[in-house]
Order: C-alpha cells, then sequence, then structure tokens
C-alpha cells in the first residue's frame, strides 16, 4: 500500500490577525504559538503523528521526516508558510492519557489543515492536504479552497465580547501541611546528598458554570505577556493546554541552536527602585545563585560533546516580566552534527529547572511525591518545520481546559536552603498569571497568610488546611 503524500500551497493574506484566524477555528482543532514578532497558528487536522512509550521521541522524528521527505510545496515564496507540525511531549514517556489530559498523547503533533503565519506585518496562509501516493491533485482547487478560506476572514463577523463565564468554584488540593512535609523531606535528602535540587509542583482546580473562553484567556496572555512564548494546543475542541512560558527548552535552525538557563525568583517592585533592588537581591541571594548554577552546568555539560562554540556567559543577569524576575543565563551554539531540533528535545528534556539533579532521582521524586499527575505541564512544547528545525519553550505558568473546568500548574525549585513557606509564596505568584487570564484575580481557598520576613519571595498565598473546594459568587478582576 502506498503511503499518503503531503500537498500545501500558500498566498499572502493581509489583514488578517492571528486572533481572528483563531476565533474563527472555534469548534475546530487550534495551534497558536507566538513570541516577539513571529507567529504561527492553525486549524483543523491534515494530519496527526502520535506515539508512546521511552522512544516516542524517535519515532515523532521518524514520521515527520517521512511525512516531509515527499511533501509537494506548490508556493514556497515566504519560508515560514511552508508545512509546520504543531505539538508536543508529556512530562514523563510514559504517561497514560486519562481524566484531565484525555485527549493529549505523551508525544502528539498536529499538521493543521489551515496555517497562518504573521511575521512583523506580513501575513501568509497555507492549506495541506494530504493524498494517496497514486493519487492526482488539482492546483486551482486547492487555490479556491484557500482564496474562499482568505475571504472568509476577511469579512467575518465583529467579535463578542470576550468575557469568562461565572466562576464557581476554586479548589488547590494539595494542602500547606503536606507541602511543608514534602519540603521538609527533599531537603533533608539533599542535605544527605541523595540529590542537589528537585522541582516541585501544585494544581489549581477552577469549575465555571460554562464552557471556558479560552480566546479570552489568550487575550490577556498576549496583552500582559508579550515577552513570554504564548502556546495553545487544542486537539479536540474545548479540550485545550495554554499557557505563557518564558522559559525555551531549545531552538535549532540548521547547526545554530540557542537554549536557556531560568532558575531563581522573585517579584517585581511597586517602583523603579524598588524593583532594582529586588532585583539585586535576587543576584546576591546564595540560595537563588545555587538554583540557578545547578541549571547552567547541567545545560553546559549535556552540550558540551555536541556542539562547537557554546556560549555560556560567566554569570546570570534578571530577565524581568510583568510579575516576576528570574535570574537568566542565555546559552548558544554550533551543532557539530546537526539533526533537527528533536534529538536537543530528548537530550535536554527535562532540565534541572523542571527536574532535578540527579535527573532520574529527582524525577523519581516527582513522581512519588506530587498527588496529581503532570501531564504536558514542565514538558516541551513547539513546532517542527519542513527541515525538521523548530522550537520549543517549556510548558509552564500554563493550564489544561476540559470545557467547563481548568487545572494551573505551578512549581519551585527546591534546594537544601528551601523553606516550605518561601515555595508556597513562590508558587502563589506564578499561579496568578493563569488565575487572571481566566479572570479569577487572586481568589484563594483562605484568607492570605503574611510570609515571615526576609525570605524575599512574594507575600503569601492560599495557605491553610486541607484547601477544601471554595465557592465563589462571582468572577474577580
Amino acid at each position: 500500500m502506498s503511503a499518503d503524500r503531503l500537498i500545501s500551497y500558500s498566498q499572502r493574506a493581509p489583514d488578517i490577525s492571528i486572533a481572528e484566524f483563531l476565533r474563527q477555528a472555534q469548534g475546530h482543532e487550534r495551534f497558536y504559538w507566538e513570541k516577539d514578532d513571529l507567529a504561527f497558528a492553525g486549524f483543523g487536522i491534515a494530519t496527526e503523528l502520535t506515539a508512546w512509550g521511552a522512544e516516542r521521541v524517535k519515532t515523532i522524528e521518524d514520521k515527520a521526516r517521512k511525512l516531509f521527505r515527499d511533501a509537494l510545496v506548490i508556493s514556497d515564496a515566504e519560508p515560514l508558510a511552508k508545512p509546520r507540525l504543531f505539538g508536543g511531549f508529556s512530562f514523563y514517556s510514559d504517561f497514560v492519557t486519562e481524566n484531565t489530559w484525555a485527549a493529549f498523547a505523551p508525544a502528539y503533533f498536529v499538521l493543521p489543515h489551515y496555517q497562518l503565519v504573521k511575521r512583523g506585518a506580513d501575513t501568509w496562509l497555507t492549506i495541506n492536504v494530504q493524498i494517496g501516493a497514486d493519487e492526482s491533485y488539482d492546483e486551482a482547487e486547492l487555490c479556491d479552497a484557500l482564496s474562499a478560506r482568505y475571504d472568509a476572514l476577511l469579512h467575518a463577523d465583529p467579535p463578542i465580547s470576550a468575557v469568562q463565564p461565572e466562576l464557581l468554584t476554586v479548589n488547590y488540593p494539595l494542602s500547606f501541611e503536606r507541602w511543608s512535609a514534602i519540603i521538609t523531606d527533599a531537603t533533608t535528602r539533599m542535605r544527605a546528598g541523595e540529590m542537589q535540587k528537585v522541582v516541585l509542583s501544585r494544581v489549581c482546580e477552577a469549575r465555571f458554570a460554562d464552557r471556558i473562553n479560552i480566546d479570552a484567556a489568550l487575550a490577556y496572555l498576549n496583552e500582559k505577556y508579550a515577552d513570554c512564548y504564548r502556546f495553545l494546543f487544542e486537539p479536540s475542541p474545548g479540550l485545550a493546554f495554554y499557557g505563557a512560558t518564558p522559559e525555551l527548552l531549545i531552538g535549532v535552525d540548521g547547526a545554530d541552536m540557542a537554549t536557556m538557563g531560568l532558575a531563581g525568583t522573585i517579584k517585581r517592585g511597586q517602583t523603579p527602585e524598588e524593583d532594582d533592588a529586588l532585583a539585586l537581591r535576587l543576584l546576591t541571594d546564595p540560595k537563588e545563585a545555587y538554583e540557578h548554577r545547578v541549571v547552567v552546568d547541567a545545560l553546559r555539560e549535556r552540550l558540551t560533546p555536541i556542539t562547537s562554540d557554546l556560549s555560556v556567559p560567566n554569570a546570570p543577569i534578571p530577565l524581568k516580566l510583568s510579575n516576576l524576575q528570574h535570574l537568566y543565563t542565555p546559552i548558544s551554539g554550533w551543532l557539530r552534527e546537526p539533526a533537527g531540533v528533536l534529538p536537543l528535545v530528548e537530550r535536554l528534556h527535562p532540565t534541572p529547572a523542571l527536574g532535578g539533579v540527579p535527573r532520574e532521582v529527582a524525577m523519581q521524586y516527582i513522581r512519588d511525591a506530587e498527588p496529581v499527575p503532570r501531564g504536558w505541564y514542565a514538558a516541551p512544547i513547539g513546532w517542527i518545520d519542513h527541515n525538521l528545525d523548530g522550537m520549543f519553550a517549556v510548558a509552564i505558568r500554563s493550564a489544561v481546559v476540559q470545557n467547563d473546568r481548568a487545572w494551573l500548574y505551578s512549581g519551585a525549585g527546591i534546594v537544601a536552603e528551601s523553606t516550605p513557606q518561601r515555595e508556597w509564596d513562590e508558587t502563589a505568584l506564578k499561579f496568578r498569571p493563569m488565575l487572571n487570564a481566566l479572570g479569577i484575580g487572586t481568589a484563594q481557598p483562605h484568607p492570605p497568610t503574611p510570609s515571615p520576613g526576609g525570605d524575599g519571595a512574594v507575600n503569601s498565598a492560599n495557605r491553610g488546611e486541607a484547601q477544601p473546594t471554595t465557592e465563589v459568587n462571582h468572577v474577580r478582576a
């Protein structure tokens, strides 16, 4: 039996926005990625690639190579408009798709039927189809279909007000008491030499009276977190994973590669003077510096054997986001044997910024300690182009949606000097972008508890007892 063949056709599409493209795609599978002046979006499925088990990354690589090898790109005036896979991986390779993550395979990529790319003021629309290897295609039909879609995008009805439905409950399943016990156990093991670092997370569950407005959440993230990688993977209408992450896992373009060390966190100041003082505090905090150094050292160790001219600055700088500052070290290099982005994804995931050191010990500790499966949280998410190059971010500052429910994730890096309250406060601060994107604000199941003085994180969060579901009568901005 002959394999199917990919046919791709593109045309310029002026006056079409990414937001309008995604809005018109409601009720379909949808995909989105944006950073700086480059944005991609897609809807519908021309083909999908899935994989399970320890060889999942290699399996996706083989399937992607086969898909693109015999592809026919009819109009290739704009390389960015060529066919592109969107997708990601689960945190653990043996992840079982169930409950919250039922629509997400451990490795899952989609080539959209329609895709849009926008770079600066230039916009291109692409149609992707698969036909049998022995079938003929009609270029005029593809052109007509693409033109019809473009016309529909141009003449769409005006958007409805982007608001969220009524919020019913907010629930934090992990109590502070349990969190404290986990952190204390982890730091005890670190002092005994079992681990250097582990990243632990907790979850917030929000329930609404009606289906969550994903577009409104994305609009908020695009406005407030334009300096982050914004993404959406919605393989079934209403079942979506989205977020705004500051952390690049890996970007590959031919032999060029780029990644980053991102670890160490403090809040933003209310004034420029306070902000600068907090940045200095972050840069000089021994605990934060150690946490960051562990990440950078591990990246250097993993990348040195496969690169030349690896650039790793000697000291981090502050990366200032809307509500947080991180210690940041940009890393770049030249691949000795370029083979696309996926071998680097497999080599780097998880970095110590999301797993820990030693890697396998930390991964098992996370599996045993966290009561809620991570799914795709803290895992690679991104895109792969026709050359098998691409870009993947680390899926933090994220949420997974099932129609009228959302599960928000937040994590913190734990080292021997960590204290439960300080790390609890840090995760509370990291919840804020996704809470605000859903119109929840800082809704908590219990009154805030002030942090002990001098530990440098954020003032308080939802410390309390077992943290039962909390009824909420209205949405807070």
